[in-house]
């Protein structure tokens, strides 16, 4: 029989991934999910489970209607400009919200957790790539309450005997290579399928912030991920935590670089169409370039990204873009 395994925010981008490559892994994803930001058509590989992370009674009665086994937590407010406006918000729901789930972990005797963090919990580096040894110096309301969640975990594990890995992951990016799932943000705040949605016309025009960047083309550099490659290494983080080979925060990206004007080009050359663009003046707080030290992840996971060209996160990206206009046409 399958192991269950509750998916917070499973209804999400990365949640919904992953419980494509947990199913497929002989595992069963219970999905817990709001829906308050996350899709319901994107639950297709096990239930799901309406609730909300701030009602502890919720989370308990899902664990125990489906005999979870293990969790691996998605579930978060994560825009930072966001979080600078509401940070009670983001506070509340991915600190206090955690709290309410290692409590009803605890009860319920489940000892193996997952966490999805984040490469917001760094601030600015000092240097790159960033390593896990790194400061943490967030300088947002939602990469401090990411760092707060963190914080939490190693006070249940010497309490509760609870094994976890917390993943930090940089720029998610691509979908699902067979088309069943992708990323729905709204609003969408991602330079990869803003850049897809300008060439195509359902957004207007890419905003690049900032073009005067100690880089070579004077934007912004980032480390690229494919979500496909984030859900591999969930699972393979899933196997590690329950087989108790200990717990820790461990770094998920490439090592290498792609600036903003790099993604523009190769979107332009995978659609086949120009991609109009603003320019503008730099973020508050944006670093010049943030990319990964994985080396961390691939030893102790035994994982490497291998899905994370860059040709494949626009082509994957550029295939669901278009299966979502089809779909709205149809309507």
């Amino acid at each position: 029989m399958s192991r269950s395994v509750l998916v917070t925010g499973g209804a999400g981008y990365i949640g919904s991934h992953t419980c494509k490559a947990l199913a497929h892994r002989g595992y069963r994803p219970v999905v817990f999910d709001n829906l308050s930001r996350g899709m319901r058509s994107a639950v297709k590989w096990g239930p799901l489970v309406v609730g909300d992370l701030l009602n502890k009674q919720e989370i308990r009665q899902a664990i125990d209607v489906f005999a979870i086994e293990a969790v691996l937590h998605f579930a978060a407010l994560a825009y930072v400009g966001e979080s600078m406006q509401q940070p009670a918000r983001y506070f509340r729901n991915n600190a206090a919200g955690t709290l309410n789930l290692l409590d009803a972990m605890a009860e319920a005797g489940i000892a193996s957790l997952v966490l999805s963090s984040t490469c917001a919990v760094y601030g600015i580096p000092e240097r790159v790539p960033v390593s896990e040894e790194a400061s943490t110096k967030p300088i947002s309301p939602y990469g401090e309450s990411k760092l707060q969640t963190e914080k939490m975990l190693p006070w249940f594990a010497n309490m509760h005997g609870l094994n976890w890995l917390a993943l930090r992951y940089f720029n998610a990016a691509g979908a699902d290579p067979d088309g069943e799932i992708g990323e729905n943000h709204e609003p969408e705040t991602h330079l990869v399928p803003l850049g897809i949605q300008a060439a195509i016309g359902s957004a207007p025009p890419l905003r690049i912030f900032g073009t005067d960047y100690p880089t070579p083309d004077g934007t912004a550099v980032r480390d690229y991920i494919h979500v496909s490659d984030l859900a591999d290494a969930h699972v393979c983080a899933l196997d590690h935590v329950l087989s108790g080979r200990g717990s820790g925060v461990l770094n998920l990206g490439t090592g290498k670089g792609f600036s903003v004007r790099q993604i523009v080009e190769e979107t332009k050359r995978i659609s086949k169409r120009p991609v109009p663009v603003i320019e503008s003046d730099r973020r508050a707080g944006d670093p010049a370039m943030l990319m990964a030290d994985s080396s961390r992840a691939s030893s102790t996971l035994g994982w490497w990204p291998r899905h994370s060209d860059l040709t494949n996160i626009v082509g994957t990206a550029l295939d669901w873009e278009r299966k979502k206009n089809w779909a709205v046409a149809a309507e």
